[in-house]
């Protein structure tokens, strides 16, 4: 298992940056826009922490494994609610590209932590 607190953990750290900015964006749209993509896209994106963070709180490596996984699942969750964001003119094209890098980076760390947290040893779980 990872050394490391899970705030510690560079990719932790980015997907909180994400999730902070979204939640920037969101926040300024109007009631019918948070209620319908705005709630969707914040809690896929702060989903995304929050399994990185469950993971190593879990004490395997399959269940840390496990959750990497699924918060990588969120971060697809997150660019398709970006999509639908920007096509219904709710976030501008400056908005997006300043997402576009944590949005490009996040996956590759994400498997990159992934393959760190390696396999078992013998007598493992």
């Amino acid at each position: 298992m990872p050394t490391l607190s899970f705030d510690e953990l560079q990719v932790y750290q980015l997907s909180e940056d994400l999730a902070d900015q979204i939640w920037q964006a969101v926040r300024r749209w109007d009631s019918f826009a948070k209620d319908t993509v705005g709630k969707q896209l914040v809690r896929a994106a702060d989903s995304i922490g929050a399994n990185i963070a469950e993971g190593c709180g879990r004490g395997t490596y399959r269940d840390n494994q496990r959750f990497v996984t699924i918060a990588r699942g969120s971060l697809y969750e997150t660019r398709h609610w970006l999509r639908r964001a920007f096509r219904r003119q709710l976030l501008t094209e400056k908005q997006v590209n300043e997402l576009k890098q944590l949005i490009e980076t996040l996956p590759k760390r994400l498997n990159a932590y992934l393959k760190s947290i390696g396999k078992p040893t013998s007598g493992s779980k």
